[in-house]
């Protein structure tokens, strides 16, 4: 079993979807859960979303179903995968200039511009805390590349929401890591999240408030895993809040002027 089907055996327990898989498929109609692939659309997509085969919340190209026994029993294992934290600069002096109707506006536009992103780049969106966007890219889902995934929505990020110019519409720093998390669903009985856990998080938390204006920081590792080409851009020797040791980090910008690779 290579690494990704470990790791999406070991996240996901979905056996019964498995056996399940051919008959789902036989069903209308697109799009389906990439899994198991039963069918949102209709006709038959709103009686299964009855059975809690509607989309996943975490990422809607996937079923809740997929991750019932997950949840049930809040399953977990620590695997590689790349952590990204997406935060807004200077949200406190902002929301001051705000009616708190248009700063809830800003917020749920920011939201939604993130998510989009990070489910089209095949990330779990983790929550939303305050002013920031928590994104998980695991193996099981986004595949070996996961590292890359995340740099490339993070620099798609930075351009959607006008990070690429002098005229952000709302400003943000962002921050990517890889290493090993403990990835699953954790919780109590009546509340339960799919989230990550682990130093990993910490870290790449500490990166996004560390980010100036238009900045995506990219920890070693996380370049290392994506092969970001390193030349020509900007090295820095951070000393993180809480850690013992200084995190050595890659900084990339945007501009309008330049292109997707």
């Amino acid at each position: 079993m290579n690494t990704q089907d470990d790791a999406r055996g070991r996240l996901i327990s979905n056996k019964r979807a498995r056996r399940l898989r051919r008959f789902w498929r036989m069903l209308p109609s697109s799009p389906r859960c990439k899994i198991c692939t039963s069918p949102f659309g209709a006709p038959i997509g709103p009686v299964l979303r009855l059975v809690g085969k509607g989309r996943w919340p975490g990422n809607p190209k996937y079923c809740g179903g997929c991750f019932k026994d997950l949840y049930s029993h809040r399953e977990g294992a620590e695997v590689e995968c790349t952590l990204f934290f997406a935060d807004i600069r200077g949200s406190t002096a902002l929301a001051e200039t705000l009616r708190a109707s248009d700063y809830r506006a800003l917020l749920d536009r920011f939201y939604a511009t993130s998510a989009d992103i990070l489910v089209a780049h095949e990330a779990v969106v983790d929550k939303f805390v305050g002013d920031e966007v928590v994104g998980i890219f695991v193996p099981a889902l986004a595949g070996e590349d996961h590292a890359r995934r995340a740099i490339e929505a993070g620099i798609a990020l930075l351009r959607s929401t006008g990070n690429d110019t002098d005229a952000a519409w709302v400003p943000i720093g962002i921050g990517v890591n890889t290493g090993t998390a403990y990835v699953g669903a954790v919780g109590t009985a009546e509340h339960v999240e799919f989230t990550a856990l682990g130093d990993v998080v910490n870290v790449t938390a500490r990166l996004a408030s560390a980010a100036g204006r238009g900045e995506l920081l990219v920890t070693q590792a996380a370049a290392r895993a994506s092969a970001l080409p390193a030349d020509g851009l900007e090295h820095r020797h951070l000393d993180l809040r809480g850690k013992t040791a200084a995190t050595d980090v890659i900084v990339v910008t945007v501009h309008s002027t330049d292109r997707p690779s």
